[in-house]
């Protein structure tokens, strides 16, 4: 036997399929005598109610759409809980797909989230283009985080990657390194700010930067790392665009032979179970995931149920977390002859990983 349908309910308790419809909607016009035989109907085929169909016939949806762009990072697991909690507070249910960190999937994921008639999208990294994310507000109310977006129809909840990387070089040249390069996150979502900070916290400590082209994953840190000795191996310190990209680096720098941090320092970022691992314990920046995904939701809701129609942008602040991956230039002296050359002589270069 197949999966029971409304018709076979109706057909059972003698009634219409649109009266098992109504005791399905939990409609207060059917009479206690027909709801308890329709009950009973659907109890005995064992028949139930297709959620989906149901939001689709409704106007009051009840399900959110969530785009993740990552399933192999943490810190996207940690968004997915925070939302996961404040939308089952709510009463809403989630509909989640992942981009895998390329904007033609992401595209595609939207178009089949907004298929599902959401009350809501919820992008959780996107690194598609800012007039698609623009186009699917004008049919559902959408927000994005960890993405800094400008359009008055999207609403953002970030980090200030900034500053979390200005926090980065601060610590890394504040015990005493003077070759700090950056693996970068590539075109993932605040790579560029995170850039931006390390050029300009660099520059303010004198500092000439190196950045070394990468990817928010952990072969990302590989190659990256892999590029930095190959190119620059007096390197003694080095900004990973976050932890998993760190974890990588961390895996070739000592399969190069080298000690983290006797000749290399490492810092990552968003600060995951993975950084926390006692034979990690990585240096790092700390973003409140799980409360971004909270806040998410909540603001979500506000504009769904009318509360608000002005844009949103809620920014919070990063957290140095210092743990076993950073420390001072194994020489002091040959720390500050580099500081000389660093801040006189050294070019400013981007290499690709």
């Amino acid at each position: 036997m197949g999966r029971a349908t409304m018709q076979d309910v109706a057909l059972r308790a003698g009634v219409s399929r649109a009266l098992v419809s109504l005791v399905m909607r939990n409609s207060p016009r059917v009479s206690p005598q027909r709801r308890a035989a329709v009950f009973a109907a659907a109890t005995e085929l064992g028949y139930r109610p297709h959620a989906m169909a149901r939001q689709l016939a409704s106007r009051d949806s009840t399900v959110l759409g969530v785009l993740v762009s990552d399933l192999h990072n943490q810190f996207f697991a940690d968004l997915v809980d925070g939302v996961d909690q404040a939308a089952h507070e709510q009463g809403f249910s989630l509909l989640l797909q992942t981009g895998q960190r390329r904007a033609a999937r992401e595209e595609q994921v939207i178009d089949t989230l907004l298929s599902f008639s959401p009350a809501g999208l919820v992008l959780l990294g996107p690194v598609v283009a800012t007039r698609i994310m623009a186009a699917a507000a004008r049919q559902s109310p959408v927000i994005a985080v960890t993405r800094s977006c400008r359009h008055p129809d999207i609403d953002t909840v970030t980090d200030d990657s900034e500053a979390g990387a200005r926090l980065a070089v601060a610590h890394l040249a504040g015990l005493g390194h003077r070759r700090i390069a950056h693996l970068d996150g590539g075109n993932g979502a605040q790579a560029a700010l995170r850039r931006r900070g390390y050029r300009a916290a660099m520059a303010e400590a004198g500092l000439a930067p190196l950045i070394v082209r990468s990817e928010y994953t952990e072969t990302g840190g590989v190659l990256g790392a892999r590029a930095l000795l190959s190119s620059a191996p007096e390197t003694t310190a080095v900004f990973c665009s976050n932890d998993l990209n760190a974890v990588g680096a961390i895996a070739e720098l000592e399969d190069h032979g080298l000690q983290v941090p006797a000749d290399m320092s490492v810092v990552g970022y968003d600060n995951t179970a993975l950084a926390a691992l006692r034979h990690v314990s990585l240096t790092t920046l700390h973003q409140p995931r799980h409360e971004m995904g909270r806040l998410a939701v909540e603001l979500l809701l506000d504009r769904i149920r009318g509360n608000r129609d002005t844009v949103a942008r809620l920014q919070l602040e990063p957290t140095l977390v210092v743990r076993k991956t950073t420390a001072a230039p194994r020489s002091a002296a040959t720390a500050a002859a580099r500081a000389v050359d660093g801040a006189a002589t050294s070019p400013k270069r981007e290499v690709s990983a």
